[in-house]
């Protein structure tokens, strides 16, 4: 017997647990990867930045079909990394969802870096700062960008479907339970039921999960 998402809350908690732990962790690893990036190529000034910069941005809309046929090569049994076994598991949807984030985050995160106003690091320096004390103050004055960075990158994560359907599998327990069923592959697979209606509330739970994480994020940022 299929198991109904609004009759069995077991089941709804733990789609909702694995599409938070999933996603807000590629976007904790994307973050620690991609402000250093950001960072890197926004005080240097080196032949090719332009060139990296047109790279950053196209990585911004790779298609997710791709990056999970690439992941699901990778993590295959035929490619480089199948000895690790992480096909088929949260594992493998959070690399497949750290791929797909890390170019937005980094996109955005860079152009807050460069929008801040030369006068902010020639006065830092001017007064005996640091390049570590410059890139602190930097950051400061980008946070709103870095922020907004991050939630869209959060964005992209939790909302994503090919890819993690790819290297996911969409897979249940037999008890109904998640073990890489997310909420938006789970969305897909009530559709392909004919159980619209669970599908548009599970839609409905899947934006109020952005919106509060949102809501999260922006308060601590000091917005």
């Amino acid at each position: 017997m299929p198991i109904d998402a609004l009759s069995d809350p077991t089941y709804l908690r733990s789609v909702i647990r694995l599409s938070l732990t999933v996603s807000l962790l590629a976007v904790l690893l994307s973050t620690a990867v991609s402000l250093p990036i950001a960072f890197a190529v926004g005080f240097a000034d080196f032949r090719g930045k332009r060139f990296v910069t047109a790279v950053i941005n196209t990585g911004m809309g790779f298609p997710s079909v791709v990056v999970g046929l690439l992941v699901w090569y990778v993590l295959s049994n035929r490619g480089p990394l199948g000895t690790l076994n992480l096909i088929y598991t949260p594992e493998a949807m959070i690399v497949s969802q750290l791929v797909l984030a890390t170019p937005v985050i980094t996109g955005v995160a860079l152009s807050a870096v460069e929008s801040v106003d030369d006068a902010v690091r020639d006065a830092a320096y001017g007064i005996g700062g640091t390049r570590a004390d410059v890139a602190l103050i930097t950051l400061k004055e980008a946070r709103y960008g870095v922020i907004t960075g991050i939630l869209a990158g959060f964005g992209r994560a939790i909302s994503e479907v090919g890819s993690v359907l790819i290297v996911g599998g969409n897979i249940a327990y037999a008890d109904g339970t998640s073990k890489t069923r997310t909420l938006t592959t789970a969305i897909q697979f009530e559709v392909r039921k004919g159980e619209f209606e669970t599908a548009l509330i599970l839609g409905a739970v899947l934006l109020v999960l952005v919106l509060l994480v949102n809501g999260v994020v922006l308060r601590l940022g000091g917005r």
